[in-house]
């Protein structure tokens, strides 16, 4: 009979001195500590020590002989009903586990970001939010600050990736927009009586907020359900103007 491959042993659980202890006592069937002690090497203490540790397990068992204890190894296929034990009682917490991953993913993601420089940062991480409709309500005059050529260039780069935007303008930038016609987008205008200064845009699972103040201010928030809200809320406000 060839060397045994122990490996398996190891990879549930035993450690190197568990195996030899089972498997000296596998072979000498009913046996006090003693004949087990030459058998597999090692110390007294040791082999007392992983004899206990077997036992509580399950993997040994023994009788009292006098002062003197018999152990035996229990069949090996009693190790296969202790996995199987195991793998259905991690089963029954597998859905628990589930919904503990799920919610760390709901979590709501908020970052925030100052200064025309981030203000385009904020613009460029929703141009990468995936889906196929861009929608902003809010804009004014106060956003060309970040410049005409900077607009034109990144509403392009919106269109080569064949996401068409719905863009719901304060009536300041209808000249403008006149002018400078964005690619797969459709206009509409809102006269407000005062140049708002937030301005909101969803983009799939994403919402960026922008403050144009004269150091302007962006929220980017990333969660699904919030995303959703704001959308029905922007067809609202799409559906009823002019």
């Amino acid at each position: 009979m060839g060397c045994m491959d122990t490996k398996i042993l190891e990879d549930i659980g035993f450690s190197n001195a568990e195996i030899k202890v089972y498997l000296a006592l596998l072979e000498l069937g009913t046996t006090s500590a003693g004949p087990l002690l030459e058998k597999s090497g090692l110390q007294n203490s040791v082999v007392h020590f992983i004899l206990n540790k077997l036992v509580e397990r399950g993997f040994v068992s023994f009788v009292k002989e006098g002062k003197r204890n018999q152990y035996q190894a229990v069949n090996p296929r009693h190790i296969i009903d202790v996995l199987n034990e195991k793998k259905e009682r991690f089963e029954a917490i597998i859905p628990e586990l589930l919904l503990k991953q799920n919610l760390a993913k709901a979590k709501p993601e908020i970052v925030t970001f100052r200064g025309i420089r981030g203000i385009k940062e904020l613009l460029l991480e929703l141009l990468e939010a995936g889906g196929n409709e861009h929608h902003t309500f809010g804009s004014s005059v106060k956003s060309l600050m970040l410049g005409d050529k900077w607009w034109v260039s990144y509403h392009k780069k919106r269109a080569q990736k064949d996401i068409s935007a719905k863009l719901l303008f304060n009536e300041s930038l209808r000249q403008w927009c006149d002018v400078n016609k964005y690619p797969q987008a459709t206009y509409k205008f809102t006269s407000l009586g005062f140049e708002p200064l937030t301005e909101t845009i969803i983009r799939n699972d994403k919402i960026g907020i922008i403050i144009w103040s004269d150091k302007p201010l962006g929220v980017l928030i990333h969660q699904q359900e919030a995303a959703e809200s704001y959308e029905k809320f922007f067809q609202l406000m799409w559906n009823a103007s002019p």
